[in-house]
């Protein structure tokens, strides 16, 4: 599977970004899609994810409200809507996708890693 990431972007606080991931190979569907942002300095930390079916969604407790993660398997695609951003929320965004039908929040759980977004948030 490979992954590309797309959608970050300079945006003032309270404003939205929806970062959009697009998977290639035919096992999409089968596959765990999750969300997880680096800032500077900082270790790489999870932000969403979702079940291959899309009938299960998972948040960090730092965006649940303001953050959806959805899925169109018939695009291969997954998306991140990001609403009500704070400066926090200032990061690289990557997309990965896990060969289980187990979700997880850690980074080493994931098999494939898009190459990131950036994604700016200013006060």
């Amino acid at each position: 599977v490979q992954l590309q990431a797309s959608g970050g972007g300079l945006v003032q606080a309270g404003g939205s970004l929806r970062l959009s991931c697009a998977a290639s190979g035919r096992t999409f569907s089968s596959v765990i899609m999750g969300w997880f942002r680096q800032a500077p300095g900082k270790e790489r930390e999870f932000v969403a994810s979702i079940s291959g079916s899309g009938g299960s969604t998972y948040y960090a407790d730092s965006v649940k409200g303001r953050f959806t993660v959805s899925r169109d398997n018939a695009k291969n695609t997954v998306y991140l809507q990001m609403n009500s951003l704070e400066p926090e929320d200032t990061a690289v965004y990557y997309c990965a996708a896990r060969n289980s039908q187990f979700g997880t929040i850690r980074s080493p759980g994931y098999d494939y890693w898009g190459q990131g977004t950036l994604v700016t948030v200013s006060s």
